[in-house]
């Protein structure tokens, strides 16, 4: 399935959630997840945002309940769309921390990993993943849209605003 097969307009996510990385001294905070949608991958913290809450407020929390740190400077870096048959559609919204308090710690949730910047382990991770981190640990802003089956991807779209274009 193509991107360009998708009614976006009236497309309808079943979950909203968010993505946070912390990108301190040349480094980048990952975890491993433990359960759920995308258990054994390697992401950055993050998960459903519950009724009543922004992204940013559920990107902090789920930040503190994954690996007991509170991120600090917490800029908003994009949005992503991925459509499945096989999985639930969801609508994601992207973070990047350049601090935190506390001390990152393995929860039921996640196993926190730190990675140079250079050496993220892509190929332990979703395929879309090497598509758009890269430009936000940049500081630049992604919007992507995908397709996915088995946890594959088939397709995508994204659009980069460079730093510089975000003012």
């Amino acid at each position: 399935m193509k991107v360009a097969d998708i009614d976006w307009d009236n497309w309808q996510p079943e979950v909203t959630a968010t993505l946070l990385f912390v990108i301190k001294q040349n480094q980048i905070l990952l975890i491993r997840k433990k359960r759920g949608l995308g258990a054994g991958k390697v992401n950055g913290p993050g998960g459903h945002i519950e009724a009543g809450e922004t992204p940013l407020a559920c990107a902090i929390r789920e930040t503190q309940e994954e690996l007991l740190i509170t991120p600090l400077d917490v800029e908003a870096r994009g949005e992503l769309f991925f459509h499945a048959e096989d999985m639930p559609r969801i609508h994601g919204f992207v973070f990047t921390a350049t601090d935190y308090a506390g001390t990152p710690t393995e929860t039921p949730e996640a196993i926190p990993l730190w990675f140079p910047i250079d050496a993220i382990p892509f190929d332990e991770m979703w395929d879309d993943d090497r598509l758009w981190l890269p430009a936000v640990i940049q500081g630049d802003t992604v919007q992507g849209r995908f397709t996915f089956v088995e946890e594959h991807m088939l397709d995508h779209e994204i659009t980069i605003r460079t730093a510089a274009d975000n003012g």
